[in-house]
């Protein structure tokens, strides 16, 4: 099978398929580089998508990533930037062994190509040369024929002519004789020319023609085995990633069975739990007995009046009952947090305590370091006075030494804090509790005061104001130390749109038309935090007022 024999007439049709053959080539190679470019594409968007949900540098939401659950998502993201890293490499390894490889096969394909059709066409153009050069000898020979049969059929009738003179019969035998001579010669160049062309022709269709159509052959032939050889490189790309990708959805799925969902329960624990014991049971009071109704009377006037030696032990009262929710929720939103994290349950304020203690220890070691460092630096310059001054290094090692001695001191003193959690917490829950007893069995008639309780604006119980029987009991040392906080400043004001009768703890009264001080926006939950002057401030219904907020407010304004 082979072009030169079998389609030695269709050279214009070779030259098309050729043609075609290129075209479908770069039509090839253009749908590799849109692949490459959807690759390259993609592992952007995945890159992206994985940086949008990457924890944010020292935010909550970083320390949220303590979780199983949150730290095998934090793995599925860096495993999607390595997923997103192999289908980069696929457009690379593509772009490299195909596009720029079958880019530069194309422009010698064409080159070849070129050459070998410009050879067919000029053993074309020599062909049809011989050829008219063939049939320009044959008309040739043919006229000289017809003019020699003429002078002779004009010699015949001259020399049959008696009238005709001697002469003139002679000039014309002489004249057929030149015309038949100009045939023979014609003869014999036509003869020559056409076994010539018959050569030429020979040459061209058996030789000349078969041998390029046969390169242009084989030149096809490799073209298509190229094309090929690509669409199995294009394929073998791609296999190459699939081991790696397979280990990134293998880390996908070990992430995912890393989840412990007891691990993560455990951590709401440490991260909530306050280290306050529950409330003890409330003892039911007999007002049906007289006795008992009349010592409870008496316990009420005496905690109106002189009744504040008593009152220390009371336990069961509203600020008891939960001991820490209501003073701390009002801490929280008063935005102050005390140095010694006082504000914080005992358990939570030991934790933060003890990493502040951590945080510490870390800085003087490394200010150690430092200045182990400069001494080091400082004996090389005493070895050495070519290398530097020992004395220019003296005012840098007194400030390390100063900060070391600083960092110590505040280690020392959120050491000594933690060591007073850690000693006083078992103490004081035991402390709770036997105050609570002791409460209940001196003044029950106290106690059926908290069944009247209703929320305040934090979520605390308190008291109805209209009960007459209102006990107030004192704050133990813990609760004391959420009092001592400092006034926040104001952020704008409002006036009051209707009357308001603040009778729950942690609410203040207002009056329809009362501009007043904002000292905390509403958080949600539909109450504003405002200040009438230092000792008048609480929470007020969002709706009882309009807010106008100042957003350049610095510091404290003047009270009203």
């Amino acid at each position: 099978m082979s072009w030169g024999t079998e389609l030695w007439d269709q050279f214009d049709n070779l030259e098309k398929h050729t043609q075609w053959g290129i075209d479908i080539l770069e039509k090839y190679i253009k749908f590799v580089k849109e692949r490459t470019e959807i690759e390259l594409s993609y592992a952007k968007q995945l890159r992206n998508l994985a940086k949008k949900y990457q924890p944010k540098k020292n935010s909550k939401e970083e320390e949220e990533y303590r979780y199983t659950a949150c730290k095998a998502f934090l793995s599925t993201l860096n495993e999607m930037n390595d997923y997103a890293g192999q289908h980069e490499v696929i457009s690379e390894n593509m772009t490299s062994n195909i596009t720029v490889e079958l880019a530069r096969y194309v422009q010698e394909l064409k080159q070849e190509r070129k050459s070998y059709f410009h050879d067919g066409r000029k053993a074309q153009q020599h062909i049809e040369i011989c050829w008219k050069q063939l049939e320009s000898s044959k008309r040739r020979f043919e006229r000289d024929c017809k003019e020699a049969d003429r002078a002779q059929q004009y010699f015949e009738k001259m020399d049959a002519d008696i009238n005709v003179t001697k002469a003139d019969v002679e000039k014309a035998r002489q004249q057929a004789q030149v015309r038949h001579q100009m045939a023979e010669d014609s003869k014999a160049d036509y003869s020559s020319i056409l076994q010539k062309f018959n050569h030429e022709q020979h040459e061209y269709y058996h030789t000349h023609i078969p041998n390029i159509f046969q390169k242009i052959q084989e030149m096809e032939e490799r073209r298509i085995v190229r094309i090929g050889d690509s669409m199995k490189t294009y394929a073998e790309v791609d296999r190459q990633v699939i081991p790696i990708i397979g280990k990134c959805l293998d880390e996908i799925v070990k992430a995912a069975e890393s989840i412990d969902q007891k691990n993560d329960s455990q951590l709401v624990i440490e991260a909530y739990k306050s280290g306050f014991e529950p409330p003890g049971d409330i003892e039911f009071e007999d007002y049906t007995q007289p006795m008992k109704r009349t010592v409870s009377d008496n316990s009420l006037s005496n905690s109106r009046g002189e009744g504040k030696p008593e009152l220390k032990f009371g336990g069961k009262s509203k600020g008891k009952l939960w001991p820490f929710i209501k003073k701390n929720k009002l801490s929280l939103k008063l935005g102050a947090t005390p140095e010694d994290f006082s504000n914080l349950p005992p358990e939570q304020r030991r934790k933060k305590l003890q990493q502040k203690v951590d945080e510490l220890n870390k800085e003087i070691q490394k200010e150690m370091d430092q200045r182990d460092a400069i001494t080091k630096m400082k004996d090389v310059y005493l070895k050495n006075p070519q290398m530097g001054d020992p004395a220019s290094l003296d005012h840098k090692l007194t400030e390390v030494s100063q900060n070391i001695e600083k960092l110590r001191l505040e280690s020392q003193k959120f050491e000594a804090w933690l060591a007073e959690v850690e000693g006083r917490l078992p103490a004081r829950s035991e402390q709770a509790r036997r105050q609570s007893g002791m409460f209940d069995a001196q003044n029950p008639a106290t106690v059926n005061n908290c069944a009247q309780d209703r929320e305040s604006p934090d979520g605390s119980y308190t008291e109805e104001q209209s009960q007459e029987g209102e006990v107030k009991v004192l704050a133990t040392d813990f609760d004391d130390e959420f009092d001592e906080e400092e006034p926040l400043p104001a952020i704008g004001t409002c006036k009051a749109l209707y009357t308001f009768e603040g009778q729950n703890e942690g609410t203040i009264s207002v009056v329809e038309g009362e501009t007043l001080y904002v000292i905390e926006e509403d958080k949600g939950d539909g109450w504003t935090r405002i200040r009438r002057n230092e000792d008048e401030e609480g929470y007020v219904p969002t709706s009882y007022v309009e807010v106008y907020l100042d957003k350049n407010a610095k510091g404290a304004k003047t009270y009203i």
